[in-house]
């Protein structure tokens, strides 16, 4: 009974201490789970992404919070993420801001842009978000011009992009009119600018639609992703580069109030990491890109051709009409676009300066492949 009675009051002790100084109650009593769901498929890599996320969140905070990783469709369809986050239908997503351009155009500056942007990479892009007034505006963006309740932070970065695949040879613009192709985002609108004819659908619909002859083409990803999706049995002819998707950055959505209820600490956590694993998941990918593409043309006889440099220099100059339109009607685009110009208008004359092409030592050593 002595022993009961001690036993009682070091917990008691202890519990009062955790409440006097803020410290957390043991991970098993406070345990608390998010649903997040993602707009792509389990057997993609993207998807693998949100799994590296959970397990570090869970490593990180010793099992206290956990992050139930689910693919597209398990609760809501893919297009429907932010709208179900939201409305807490999920927890979070795992999306692309891109894949919003319906509600506002200025959705797709959030997810890398096209067309750089503004000849930006992806450092170039994130030193914008983190220090350039970027995250800012991306706040604005979803919690005022779109009235989202929704905390919202970039995940990954799935590019550059390749063209895609096609059921024939592509050499030149011409060749690529009139054909009935996979696209999404407002890259749906500047492609069709240059005389293709898109479908907007998401990833899990493009192989049956290929397969059933709807589609002539279609553009995912590339590298990986494409080859576990397997289009390479449908098609032959995969091109790359190209400038439509060369800087796209995912984002991982959170329902405003579930975000709010969650510790300082484990806000911190989940910020932390995400950045981890954007960086960790990033450098896997290029990896597993590389071993991708040299299984689809040894394995698998695919053709991966170099894109005709007119595609890309018209796809440029589609943009730029498009967006400077878009900019004229919408001023939140506006603001958001001239952000981006400035920050780049510095960062990528310099960078020039001190960056080789990375073709100059890659021909060196590999030639041109």
């Amino acid at each position: 009974m002595q022993a009961w009675i001690s036993k009682l009051a070091t917990a008691t002790a202890l519990a009062l201490a955790m409440a006097t100084f803020g410290v957390s109650p043991p991970a098993e009593a406070q345990q608390k789970v998010l649903k997040i769901q993602a707009a792509w498929p389990a057997s993609q890599t993207v998807f693998e992404h949100l799994t590296m996320l959970a397990k570090r969140v869970d490593e990180m905070t010793a099992g206290q919070l956990k992050i139930e990783a689910m693919p597209a469709g398990q609760v809501v369809p893919a297009f429907e993420i932010l709208d179900s986050v939201s409305k807490k239908v999920v927890d979070g997503g795992h999306a692309w801001a891109g894949y919003w351009v319906g509600k506002n155009k200025a959705a797709v500056l959030f997810g890398g842009g096209t067309a750089g942007p503004f000849g930006m990479d992806h450092m170039d892009f994130m030193s914008w978000v983190w220090y350039g007034g970027g995250q800012e505006l991306y706040n604005r963006f979803y919690n005022e011009i779109l009235k989202a309740n929704v905390h919202v932070m970039h995940a990954f970065p799935a590019s550059p992009q390749a063209l895609g695949w096609f059921k024939k040879e592509i050499n030149s613009l011409a060749d690529f009119k009139g054909m009935k192709c996979r696209q999404t985002g407002i890259s749906a609108e500047v492609y069709s600018e240059m005389g293709m004819r898109v479908v907007n659908m998401p990833g899990g619909e493009i192989m049956p639609a290929a397969e059933r002859g709807v589609i002539d083409c279609a553009e995912w990803v590339g590298g990986i992703e494409d080859l576990r999706f397997g289009f390479h049995t449908i098609w032959k002819f995969h091109y790359a580069p190209s400038v439509h998707e060369q800087t796209s950055i995912s984002e991982l959505l959170i329902n405003g109030d579930v975000w709010k209820g969650l510790t300082p600490v484990q806000r911190e956590i989940v910020t932390a990491a995400n950045t981890e694993s954007l960086f960790k998941w990033w450098a896997q990918w290029q990896r597993w890109n590389a071993e991708a593409v040299v299984e689809m043309r040894e394995k698998h006889a695919v053709q991966i051709r170099e894109t005709p440099a007119e595609i890309n220099t018209e796809f440029m100059k589609a943009w730029d009409k498009v967006a400077e339109k878009e900019a004229a009607k919408n001023p939140f685009f506006k603001e958001v676009y001239e952000s981006q110009k400035k920050w780049a208008s510095v960062s990528v004359p310099v960078k020039r300066i001190y960056f080789p092409a990375y073709s100059t030592a890659a021909d060196h050593y590999w030639g041109k492949k």
